[in-house]
């Protein structure tokens, strides 16, 4: 394994911890940290004029995600 490709893997991991680790304060009690479902109901709901912008970012989001990790 090259050091690019092992840098890349361990950035990819360390995101998804940071990200469990956001999703897990947000969850407790009290917490004023949105969750990751709060947050994308939030962005959603954002249209200018007919067009929603919203919808179109939270696709291209899941998109992006799809592409970089299940496409192979």
């Amino acid at each position: 394994m090259s050091l690019t490709r092992f840098i890349a893997i361990a950035g990819f991991v360390l995101a998804a911890v940071l990200f469990a680790a956001v999703e897990w304060a947000a969850r407790r009690d009290n917490s004023r940290i949105p969750t990751f479902a709060q947050m994308t109901g939030f962005v959603m709901q954002y249209e200018v004029g007919p067009v929603p912008v919203g919808r179109i970012a939270v696709f291209g989001f899941w998109l992006w995600v799809g592409w970089h990790f299940f496409a192979r």
